[in-house]
């Protein structure tokens, strides 16, 4: 059985990724009421693999999900996913969801059977590597405004994008490739599938609120520390933004990235900046500590 375009991990087996299907009735589909979580292996090992367990277990608490299995039945089962796909570098996905209401029609969401599954697939650069190498160009939405904490915890992952994909829309038609939102203050958030980060006066900046907690943010804010780079996570005013140094982005799916546009400011030179460079670096230089990565035990 060839795993070439990736593999799933459903009810205890694993199948080609072309087969794995879900009911048109589960709430995972037909209210977003899911959760899940995105690890990556590199090279073939899991890197930083307990962190993004850690995340997801608080997801599906927050969200009164219990799929029937532990953090321990749910790690063997990403191990078992991967280890039988032979992908050596791969996007992960665990899933959490409401699943399907055992009374037709119900409101119930304790009427529902939660389950797990899990997807691998060749690794995923949510940011293409050409522009990448060149340097991002984003737009800051001017209009739409990131789903405020109090209606969608965003510590929570999640598949509500009707803002993101909305604000997608608009970045790429200006001839952008991506975009950051605001919250409902004015204050810079996230981007689809990414964290921010912006060097303002030599201190690597983040923002506190109003989005995912990455593991890939957290790992570039571990990286500052270590290499004595002053770093906070704060909120940052759109003025300060377009004004600073650097900005770069950090996603599971591609690690730092660096922007070298943001709306019509160009950012040094319009190549990437020394810190960012620096980050970006010791970001996959990390991939080789035996405290951050776990090995897969291929088939």
């Amino acid at each position: 059985m060839s795993y070439s375009a990736g593999a799933a991990w459903m009810e205890g087996k694993v199948i080609p990724v072309s087969e794995a299907k879900i009911s048109v009735f589960d709430w995972g589909l037909t209210r977003s009421d899911i959760t899940y979580d995105v690890v990556h292996v590199w090279e073939g090992a899991f890197f930083r693999l307990e962190d993004y367990l850690d995340r997801f277990m608080i997801s599906m608490d927050k969200l009164r999900l219990d799929v029937g299995m532990d953090r321990a039945e749910i790690k063997a089962a990403l191990v078992e996913l991967v280890a039988t796909s032979g992908l050596n570098s791969a996007y992960v996905s665990m899933v959490a969801s409401r699943g399907t209401p055992q009374i037709a029609g119900t409101r119930d969401p304790r009427a529902c059977t939660n389950h797990f599954y899990a997807w691998a697939v060749p690794f995923i650069w949510v940011i293409p590597q050409e522009v990448a190498q060149r340097g991002v160009h984003i737009s800051v939405e001017e209009n739409l405004r990131r789903i405020p904490p109090h209606s969608v915890d965003p510590t929570v992952k999640n598949y509500h994008w009707g803002d993101m994909t909305a604000a997608l829309f608009n970045a790429l038609d200006a001839g952008y490739d991506t975009t950051v939102l605001r919250d409902t203050d004015g204050y810079i958030t996230e981007g689809p599938g990414f964290n921010i980060f912006a060097v303002i006066d030599g201190k690597v900046l983040t923002p506190r609120s109003g989005m995912l907690e990455g593991i890939s943010r957290k790992t570039v804010l571990e990286i500052c520390v270590d290499l004595g780079i002053p770093c906070a996570e704060t909120d940052i005013s759109l003025d300060e933004f377009l004004s600073a140094d650097e900005i770069f982005t950090a996603t599971t799916a591609g690690g730092p990235v660096p922007v070298t546009r943001v709306n019509t400011t160009i950012l040094g030179n319009d190549t990437a900046g020394p810190l960012t460079a620096q980050i970006l670096q010791t970001y996959w230089d990390w991939h080789n500590r035996a405290d951050l990565i776990e090995k897969v035990p291929y088939v």
